[in-house]
């Protein structure tokens, strides 16, 4: 795989694992951390949230304006954007990126692209807005397609433990998300977006049972066989919940495990919310896995 330069980062593909910070723009995250809940100066918070993400190791932030919970209500794009592009402007004229927006809406990516943010984060991998491509291709920006079967008929919810797929029915789960992220692949291709500007991500969490999210991370090898490096995010999510049994605030040991196993497994980036933590477990994974440790 050909490296990756973003903004100011390059990604050296298989030479260690990249961290991303999720920043939630919005007041319904399922854990717990939407920026929008309390009120306030929430660009403020959203700013100093990102600083604090780049002193604890980051390598780039990932800016959301509508929850992907299961279960969650779509927002506007004219809403999205106004929670979203503030931010981005702020990040950019602070100097802290790279910028990921995360958005399946061309509007809100459109904007989000022309006010800075330096990459997508696709949760419907092209198939949700059928313009998004071409802004994508049009302004030359890397992409990343996640795999997605979230239905609402497909949910179960435990009021402590929140919201679960169950009964999601793959043929050959590997072979069904290598399947559908192929036709993904497909129109990026048609829209004129190269290779080197498509990453993949399995979509943990999204559509797929407790035991079939926890049998694509042990998986996750099989993933790199298209080619393309990999974005894993299982930070807090609800199939860790549900194993351990335990909410969205008490599951930072349950991500450490799945963050290593996803890296030991061929993960290039993960996707997380405790980011200082999440930052040593990848250093030492990598340590592991690649020999890649550093010496102080």
């Amino acid at each position: 795989m050909q490296s990756l330069t973003v903004g100011r980062l390059t990604f050296e593909w298989g030479r260690r694992t990249y961290v991303m910070g999720i920043l939630n723009v919005t007041p319904d995250s399922f854990s717990g951390d939407g920026l929008l809940h309390a009120g306030g100066d929430w660009i403020e918070r959203a700013v100093a949230q990102a600083r604090q993400f780049f002193a604890d190791g980051a390598d780039l932030v990932d800016v959301g304006g509508e929850s992907t919970r299961p279960g969650s209500q779509p927002v506007s794009a004219a809403e999205e954007i106004s929670r979203v592009v503030p931010v981005v402007e702020r990040l950019v004229s602070e100097g802290l990126g790279p910028i990921s927006v995360d958005s399946y809406k061309a509007d809100t990516v459109r904007a989000a692209l022309e006010a800075g943010a330096d990459m997508v984060n696709d949760v419907w991998a092209l198939r949700r807005d059928p313009e998004l491509a071409a802004v994508v291709a049009a302004h030359k920006a890397p992409i990343i397609l996640m795999h997605n079967r979230s239905r609402p008929e497909g949910l179960i919810t435990d009021p402590r433990l929140g919201a679960m797929y169950r009964g999601t029915e793959y043929n050959d789960l590997i072979g069904d998300v290598v399947a559908e992220l192929r036709q993904s692949i497909a129109l990026a291709h048609a829209a004129g977006i190269p290779d080197q500007h498509i990453l993949l991500d399995p979509g943990i969490g999204f559509g797929k049972t407790v035991a079939q999210n926890l049998e694509l991370i042990d998986r996750l090898g099989e993933l790199r066989a298209l080619g393309y490096p990999i974005l894993v995010g299982p930070s807090r999510k609800g199939f860790i919940g549900y194993t351990l049994g335990l909410p969205a605030d008490q599951r930072l040991e349950g991500t450490a495990a799945t963050v290593a196993i996803a890296i030991a497994r061929g993960a290039d980036i993960v996707r997380v919310h405790d980011v200082a933590a999440m930052v040593r477990v990848a250093r030492m994974s990598d340590a592991l896995v690649r020999r890649q440790a550093v010496v102080q």
